[in-house]
């Protein structure tokens, strides 16, 4: 059996890279989660089915075995509780572009800031990104906040840059830069 890149967070929480035997229990969490995901992202609107999941996880294993893309999931008492990815990866530039969900029962316990940092460690430590970056719209206040906690600085405001749900909005970009000598 191949083994499972796991990132440990703490006791509670680990993150595991996204592989086939998560599919059900992703997707029973994105339906879960699918009315307020809808209303910071796109996508959940297309996942209908077990195998809407199924190619998703199939495309993102290939995106992470690249190292273009990095899903995880994040697990706390080994119950899944949300997602932790690089949405893309500038290999050349050692720049990652973060994306995070939580599951709404997992949310305000600093699951995802203890995540997050351990997250940056990780691919810190393996001298792979250097400059994290996040982008999330200017009046989704719960993503600015896990941005700004994490020690993340605001760099500016890309003008209409999102479009959702036939609107378009401005997103902030945040980005915090650490090199393997600042750890």
């Amino acid at each position: 059996m191949t083994r499972v890149e796991t990132i440990v967070v703490s006791d509670a929480i680990t993150l595991q890279a996204v592989n086939e035997g998560h599919i059900t229990d992703l997707h029973q969490m994105v339906l879960r989660n699918r009315d307020w995901l809808q209303q910071t992202l796109n996508w959940p609107q297309f996942v209908n089915s077990e195998q809407d999941t199924r190619q998703n996880v199939q495309g993102n294993m290939m995106l992470h075995q690249r190292g273009i893309a990095k899903m995880f999931l994040i697990f706390v008492d080994g119950k899944m509780a949300g997602v932790l990815s690089f949405n893309q990866i500038e290999p050349s530039n050692k720049t990652g572009y973060i994306g995070y969900w939580l599951d709404e029962a997992a949310q305000g316990k600093g699951i995802l800031s203890a995540s997050l940092q351990a997250f940056i460690r990780y691919y810190v430590d393996r001298g792979e990104i250097r400059r994290f970056v996040i982008k999330c719209r200017v009046d989704n206040l719960r993503s600015n906040q896990v941005a700004q906690r994490n020690g993340f600085q605001l760099e500016g405001c890309l003008r209409q840059a999102e479009f959702l749900n036939d609107v378009f909005y401005d997103q902030n970009l945040y980005a915090r830069i650490i090199e393997q000598s600042d750890l």
